[in-house]
């Protein structure tokens, strides 16, 4: 009996006491992560420094689902994304509409980006809400040097199809304007070798989108690297 009521005693004093001690704790880290959070979006890279060495987690979440690298990115803090990356940041973490870091960069057109997430593990097998990869948005937005810089790798997925029945060529032509851009960006689909006549959800190839465009110049080049 005396056992069972010293044991009732010590844990009614400890139990409270534990308890309030993990709470500061989680307010601790959770303050840390706020200020990792406010300065990756600042694009502070010693406030970044500052967070994680007072316990600030990596891959802590705000509201929208982002990672503290996720927060840089969208800012377009190149500075704070590589420091957040050295420290091993992933640059996979998706938030809530399924952005990444290597993603959304690659969409924005934000070069020195991907190849900070294409040399820390960019995971091609991510993809957007839209079921595509980073050279697709990049192929239909025109952005020439991020779309080099994914070439790059051999190993990309070049003729990935997203959920709309695109590749990368595809949205190159259908979405863009024909333009200075968008006329070397094929160029550059077609050394790297794209299947040049994978055709859309209703059958229609690359080419025969660029002939409907008027797209006379990609038209061409597609026409001279054997398309149909």
């Amino acid at each position: 009996m005396m056992k069972t009521m010293l044991l009732a005693l010590v844990l009614g004093i400890t139990m409270p006491a534990c308890a309030q001690h993990e709470k500061q704790m989680s307010q601790m880290d959770n303050s840390a992560n706020k200020r990792l959070q406010a300065a990756a979006a600042a694009g502070d890279t010693a406030a970044i420094g500052d967070a994680l060495r007072t316990g600030a987690q990596l891959e802590s979440r705000d509201a929208e689902g982002r990672t503290p690298l996720m927060t840089a990115v969208y800012k377009h803090h190149a500075s704070a994304a590589q420091a957040l990356i050295d420290a091993g940041a992933n640059v996979n973490a998706q938030d809530k509409i399924l952005n990444s870091p290597f993603l959304y960069a690659g969409a924005e057109g934000m070069t020195d980006i991907v190849r900070m997430c294409m040399k820390a593990g960019a995971d091609y097998t991510v993809y957007n809400r839209y079921g595509g990869s980073a050279l697709i948005p990049a192929c239909e937005r025109g952005h020439v040097e991020t779309v080099i810089a994914l070439l790059e790798d051999k190993k990309f997925p070049i003729n990935h199809i997203n959920r709309l029945g695109w590749t990368g060529l595809l949205e190159a032509v259908i979405l863009g304007d024909g333009g200075p851009r968008h006329i070397r960006i094929v160029q550059l689909l077609i050394d790297a070798g794209a299947d040049l006549n994978i055709a859309d959800k209703d059958g229609v190839t690359t080419l025969q989108h660029a002939r409907q465009k008027k797209q006379t110049e990609i038209a061409s080049l597609l026409e001279k690297a054997g398309a149909k």
